[in-house]
């Protein structure tokens, strides 16, 4: 393998990631809409820990140390509530919509990486996350300025804040953790740790599924444990700032698959958005090779 291409597989890695998340959004709109956002939520977690429990008990050596324990109860406890709000937010919002809202994230975990883990934000990728949020912002007026601000939206729209604030901390965990930690154990303390935490919520909140909804929140579970490992061998290899604006990307997909599971319009703000995302993640990308060439050792 040449070094440019493994240069490019961290960015490479973490745009498959975003694509299966994004189809696994897709997936747990519909299972929300028919079982209860909780319901969906606590199942898809529980189910990816037990697709993938198995494979780290076979190829682990040895049990997490307190440290790593702290961050995958940390990144576990966090994406239970960030899932939670989300996924609500799903129900009252196109799910292209709600992708593109909570853009926002990347932009604010730049910050967040620098406060917390040390990364100095340079201009290109501070100019390459503020060109995506500006996408962002084309496609939120164009899908905003044609409805009517209801209590719903409004709801939505207050539910995706709160998501997006713990995303954009998520990204700063993600990378502690995966530089800890492998993939398939950093996937299973996610999967399992959340699960947990939304279970005891369980005895008010969830409703048994029917047969459909449970084996689409079976199919996000098993989109779940790929794009998190997929994402996770990502951030081990390269700084949160060069990845970030990948996370653009995810609204592309979102477009595709609202298109295509709920025929939600992709209209003309849409594409240019999606124009200008695109074009984030191309000037960063020159930003990954650089910067990965200060994290290959953990190749």
């Amino acid at each position: 393998m040449s070094m440019s291409q493994r240069h490019l597989l961290p960015f490479l890695a973490a745009f498959i990631g975003v694509g299966l998340m994004s189809l696994m959004d897709a997936q747990m709109k519909g299972a929300a809409l028919a079982t209860g956002v909780f319901t969906a939520s606590l199942l898809r977690s529980l189910l990816a820990a037990a697709f993938i429990a198995p494979v780290w008990l076979v190829q682990k050596s040895a049990w997490p140390g307190a440290k790593v324990m702290r961050l995958h109860a940390e990144r576990g406890v966090i994406s239970a509530f960030m899932a939670l709000t989300f996924f609500y937010a799903l129900t009252k919002l196109p799910i292209a919509e709600a992708i593109a809202i909570s853009f926002v994230a990347p932009l604010l975990a730049l910050y967040f990486a620098h406060l917390l883990l040390g990364e100095q934000i340079s201009k290109g990728a501070i100019g390459a996350s503020v060109l995506g949020l500006a996408g962002t912002l084309v496609i939120v007026s164009g899908r905003l300025g044609r409805t009517e601000m209801e209590d719903d939206v409004l709801l939505g729209l207050a539910s995706l804040f709160v998501s997006a604030l713990l995303y954009a901390y998520n990204f700063v965990v993600i990378r502690k953790q995966s530089q800890a930690a492998g993939p398939i154990e950093v996937t299973t303390f996610h999967a399992g740790i959340s699960g947990l935490v939304q279970l005891l919520a369980a005895p008010f909140f969830f409703v048994m599924p029917g047969s459909g909804a449970m084996l689409t929140i079976a199919g996000a579970a098993a989109l779940t444990v790929g794009g998190s490992m997929a994402i996770a061998w990502a951030y081990a290899r390269a700084e949160a700032q060069v990845l970030v604006p990948v996370e653009y990307t995810g609204f592309g997909w979102a477009a595709l698959f609202g298109w295509l599971f709920f025929r939600e319009a992709v209209t003309l703000p849409t594409i240019v958005g999606v124009a200008l995302i695109l074009l984030a993640c191309w000037i960063a990308a020159p930003r990954a090779k650089r910067a990965a060439s200060t994290e290959i050792a953990s190749v």
